[in-house]
């Protein structure tokens, strides 16, 4: 297929992509008849092209971040028919200076205009930065893990790797749109179940498999599932099954034969978003922060796994 189309009509071939940066570069290895992979999924702002070898030439593999905060620029330099050159670049975006295109702007506005005052509700003020941008939890991620915990009565927290949504600076009043933010997805609800460790312990090596599997194409990308009150240790570099170890509440090991209640949001499965009683989550963490005392939400002490064998991983850096 891609021969047909640069023998019919194109001199350059692009893959669109939403892979993942690993699987891009496991496929430009595999595929012939790409000139260049734009991808995304993953997150990663790669200020160069990266050039993989295949059975027929090469192709430049390259991803631009997430959230807008990059443009990807390729120019290709073609000649009779090939790609002889290139030349590659992360432009940033800075959107306060981009003037508004008026027309958008009044639609914009337009649709806003009969929710602005719900949206603009203030809700908390946080004393604490909150933010989401690492790959096994943020401060964001602990809000609401602490908030399901304690309206819910749970002993543990599971949170989807979700990374989008608006960081606060110490002092910033939480409105409802800046939590819904972080919250806003079509399968909201907030659940609690009970779990035996060994229940817990495969749901975390299931998703640390979907993250570390050394065979990108077993990778489902994301990241690992944020989890509240549970502290427990984590070895990427393991064999399946093996990666998640020393699970512990409040410093003891968590016991074999009792059930553990884990409050959680986002379940897929449709009897849990149907079950008598459901909520979505924005409701329960939206009563949660009004009812912090005097308004303010305290700084929240993330939780974050014990890593072993990441040692000198550029990737990783403590907070």
């Amino acid at each position: 297929m891609i021969d047909e189309l640069r023998g019919k009509a194109a001199q350059v071939v692009v893959l669109l992509s939403h892979n993942g940066m690993d699987v891009d570069l496991k496929l430009a290895s595999r595929v012939r008849g790409l000139d260049a992979i734009f991808g995304g999924h993953t997150h990663d702002g790669e200020p160069v092209a990266v050039p993989v070898a295949n059975a027929g030439g090469k192709t430049l593999v390259t991803n631009a971040g997430s959230n807008g905060k990059f443009l990807g620029v390729m120019d290709f330099d073609v000649k009779g028919g090939k790609v002889a050159d290139f030349r590659y670049r992360l432009l940033p975006v800075f959107a306060d200076p981009l003037k508004a295109d008026p027309g958008m702007a009044s639609l914009i506005a337009k649709f806003r205009q009969p929710h602005q005052a719900r949206l603009a509700e203030k809700l908390a003020v946080t004393d604490g930065l909150l933010y989401r941008r690492g790959n096994f939890n943020g401060s964001w991620d602990q809000l609401v893990c602490d908030a399901l915990m304690d309206v819910q009565g749970a002993e543990i927290a599971f949170l989807p790797g979700f990374r989008w949504g608006t960081t606060l600076l110490p002092g910033d009043v939480i409105t409802r749109e800046l939590m819904m933010d972080q919250l806003a997805i079509t399968y909201p609800t907030a659940t609690v179940s009970e779990m035996t460790d060994e229940t817990i312990k495969t749901i975390l090596e299931d998703v640390a498999d979907n993250l570390f599997n050394p065979d990108p194409y077993d990778q489902q990308g994301g990241d690992m599932v944020r989890v509240g009150g549970l502290a427990y240790t984590c070895q990427p570099g393991e064999q399946t099954g093996r990666r998640i170890s020393d699970m512990r509440l409040a410093g003891k090991s968590i016991e074999a034969a009792r059930k553990y209640k884990v409050a959680g949001w986002a379940p897929v499965a449709e009897e849990a978003r149907t079950a008598p009683g459901s909520q979505p989550v924005w409701d329960v963490v939206e009563g949660w922060l009004k009812s912090q005392p005097g308004g303010h939400v305290k700084a929240r002490q993330i939780n974050t796994p014990t890593l072993v064998g990441v040692q000198g991983n550029p990737g990783i850096a403590k907070a």
